[in-house]
């Protein structure tokens, strides 16, 4: 008589979870990363700004180079312009600051016993006068004069390493080709051309990013110093070069830049100092609302949400650089994710187009490319991607301008015969023309 199923005891089942090998060396490898980042982040930070830099600049001596200028003289051109820009600024703002500075700080006990006169006679702002009384503002200036020593130490390691980051800039800019070889040469072949994609975009980010910076700093120091100029103020020329550099830092900028001049027109009286504060308020909403956008156009494309997110993260992990760094970095993040074609959740799959072109964009480059090092390689990755960027925009075929394309490669290697030797010139089959 055979058992009832139901009285049949069900059989245990256990699970278990085993990790590959290859999943605990990826964890261990991304722990590893992580870890040698956070210690070398004072060298990341040199070369992020390094490559900022040569984003920026790369243009302007593309330009010099167009108009029949070699591009080592027009390297010692710019880098001496900008040297004596810098050099400019800071002995027109450094010593009047200063000097400004320390004389609020030595009259900050006098003007501290007017204000507690003012106020004795009300009864309500006694707890405002103890509290203004246990400030320790006698000895205040010998307290900022060690502070100001123990910064300087600071000041020099900064100024270090903005000559390592000059230097490493200038060098990526004498020798872009031998540069970006480096780069190519470390990634594989197949993903050359969404690498020289993501090059030229970066490029357009980065120089977009600066340039606005620039205007908008500019519009800063110009509208401070028309301010200082109606009020009379001395030093009107140091404050306002002051406010156009504070006006970089994004969000907090405007209200560093407008305090001390609205400081300054203190002498004048409240009333004065309540229309320069208006002012002040009412031009950082035009730049929020007006002249940014236009500045900055579709440059960054960033959602009002992740660059909060960008600055609070760049501004807590590395301060004020961080801060500065975090928006071109972040939309160079969201660049890069749209060029390696991924489908993020709730996107539509990019159609079969794109596909198509892609494929025979890296299946041209694989025969131009056969046989030659990474620094040329970079330069036809480079071609390609710029074909199939515009491409992109008419809507006509990859190959239709296969053959000016191939040409146009094969006289930017053939200029360079002594830096590249050895590198074979043979037809290619397939693309229509003959390969560099």
């Amino acid at each position: 008589m055979s058992a009832d199923p139901a009285e049949v005891p069900s059989a245990r089942r256990t699970l278990r979870i085993e990790i590959a090998p290859k999943t605990i060396f990826m964890i261990l490898g991304v722990v590893a990363a992580l870890w040698i980042a956070f210690e070398l982040q004072t060298v990341l930070i040199v070369l992020t700004v390094a490559l900022v830099l040569v984003g920026t600049l790369d243009p302007m001596v593309a330009w010099f180079e167009r108009h029949g200028l070699r591009r080592g003289r027009a390297l010692v051109l710019i880098f001496v312009a900008l040297a004596a820009v810098v050099a400019s600024i800071l002995l027109l703002t450094v010593p009047p600051l200063v000097s400004q500075l320390l004389h609020l700080i030595a009259d900050a006990p006098r003007s501290r016993d007017r204000l507690l006169e003012s106020l004795a006679p009300y009864k309500l702002a006694r707890p405002v006068i103890q509290t203004i009384k246990a400030v320790p503002l006698n000895d205040l200036v010998s307290r900022s004069a060690s502070t100001m020593v123990g910064y300087s130490s600071d000041v020099l390691t900064m100024v270090g390493y903005g000559i390592s980051t000059t230097f490493l800039a200038i060098y990526l800019l004498a020798d872009p080709i031998r540069a970006k070889g480096l780069v190519y040469a470390v990634v594989p072949r197949h993903h050359h051309i969404k690498l020289a994609r993501i090059l030229i975009e970066l490029k357009v980010i980065v120089g977009g990013y600066m340039r606005g910076q620039l205007i908008t700093s500019v519009a800063m120091a110009v509208f401070a110093f028309g301010v200082l100029s109606v009020c009379r103020v001395d030093d009107a020329l140091a404050l306002a070069l002051f406010a156009g550099m504070t006006d970089i830092i994004p969000f907090v900028g405007g209200y560093v830049a407008s305090l001390p001049v609205i400081v300054a027109v203190a002498s004048q009286g409240p009333g004065a100092m309540v229309i320069v504060f208006v002012l002040m308020v009412a031009y950082q909403e035009f730049e929020s609302r007006i002249l940014v956008p236009r500045v900055y156009g579709k440059v960054l494309r960033l959602p009002p949400a992740i660059v909060l997110v960008s600055l609070l993260v760049g501004g807590t992990l590395m301060g004020i650089v961080g801060a500065l760094l975090a928006l071109p970095i972040a939309a160079g993040l969201q660049m890069v994710v749209r060029e390696l074609r991924f489908d993020l959740p709730g996107e539509n799959p990019r159609d079969a187009t794109s596909r198509a072109r892609d494929e025979k964009a890296e299946h041209i480059y694989e025969q131009l490319s056969e046989g030659a090092t990474a620094a040329d390689a970079g330069v036809i990755a480079d071609g390609l991607a710029q074909k199939l960027k515009q491409n992109e925009k008419t809507g006509t075929s990859m190959t239709a301008d296969l053959a000016p394309l191939i040409a146009e490669i094969g006289e930017d290697r053939a200029a360079r015969p002594a830096s590249r030797p050895g590198v074979p010139r043979r037809p290619t089959t397939g693309t229509g023309g003959k390969a560099p």
